[in-house]
């Protein structure tokens, strides 16, 4: 079977993972750094490098340790990719420099507007809760704009049922996937980005029509036929999305587990000493293998 996901964007993710290690120390600074780099690539490379971007950056990189710097320019990381790809749809967007009490971005299109947060994990994050989802905190952000919409790697998001998809429809937040926001800039590439920004609308307004409940199902079902609805040219590009959702966890769980396996072969090669210092971090690797391991597509794509 032909591969969607490129090996240029899997060396692209290297490339940004390595990057980020590299920038972090100042924060402020290291940020400006970062969104220019991105903004001068995606320029020089143009929409399929912004998309190769978003299929894979739902991932928190093992190597990053938790808290750390890297961790915290990776979550800047992701909140430059929703800037640049609400600009890439036609709106105007920024990321926004403060960090408390307020969403991450801020995007700006023809007669609306909303502010947005990305979400990324470890794939060996066991427990997530509603607040990982910041639903009701976004609302709170509006400050006066129509909507808010909080994007998050597809196979993270609960399946079956969740208070966050009731928190999202009584507080309109729109809860959105990497994988979902990819295909409307596959689909501006195709059919304009006047289109695109208005499919983009629809989707935000879908959710405040929806009757609060807390199945996946039921919330997945309108989000995806109100896309699948827009224009018969969005079927061949979903069918595309979904083997490239699939091949996500593949990639993500590849990263992952390389350099869980080289940790363990470092703890393994320490000295007696060493290695009884470190022998609960070798319980934790097996731990997060175990949790990785287990990852597997959820099928939202498939509810149409």
């Amino acid at each position: 079977m032909t591969k969607v996901i490129s090996d240029n964007a899997i060396k692209r993710r290297k490339y940004w993972v390595k990057e980020i290690r590299k920038l972090s120390g100042n924060f402020g600074a290291d940020t400006d750094r970062l969104e220019k780099e991105l903004r001068d690539e995606i320029a020089k490379a143009g929409i399929t490098a912004l998309i190769d971007h978003l299929r894979l950056c739902g991932n928190i990189p093992e190597s990053y340790g938790h808290d750390s710097s890297e961790e915290k320019l990776y979550s800047k990381y992701t909140d430059c990719l929703l800037a640049l790809s609400y600009e890439a749809l036609g709106l105007k967007s920024l990321v926004l420099k403060e960090r408390a009490d307020a969403a991450d971005v801020e995007a700006f299109a023809n007669g609306y507007s909303f502010v947005a947060d990305a979400k990324s994990f470890r794939l060996s994050r066991t427990a997530k809760n509603q607040k990982d989802f910041k639903v009701q905190a976004m609302d709170g952000w509006k400050k006066g704009k129509d909507y808010a919409m909080v994007v998050c790697p597809i196979y993270q998001l609960p399946n079956t049922s969740s208070q966050i998809y009731e928190q999202a429809i009584r507080k309109n937040v729109c809860i959105f996937t990497y994988s979902h926001l990819a295909l409307l800039l596959a689909y501006s590439a195709l059919d304009g980005k006047p289109k695109a920004e208005n499919l983009l609308k629809k989707v935000l307004q879908t959710v405040s029509q929806l009757n609060p409940s807390k199945t996946a199902s039921g919330y997945w079902l309108e989000i995806n036929k109100a896309m699948l609805a827009f224009s018969k040219k969005i079927e061949k590009l979903w069918q595309n999305e979904k083997e490239v959702a699939a091949e996500s966890i593949t990639v993500g769980k590849e990263e992952a587990l390389i350099f869980l396996a080289q940790e363990r072969e470092k703890i393994m090669r320490m000295s007696h000493a060493e290695a009884l210092h470190e022998l609960i971090n070798v319980h934790k690797i097996e731990s997060k293998i175990k949790t990785i391991n287990a990852i597997s597509d959820n099928g939202l794509f498939t509810i149409k």
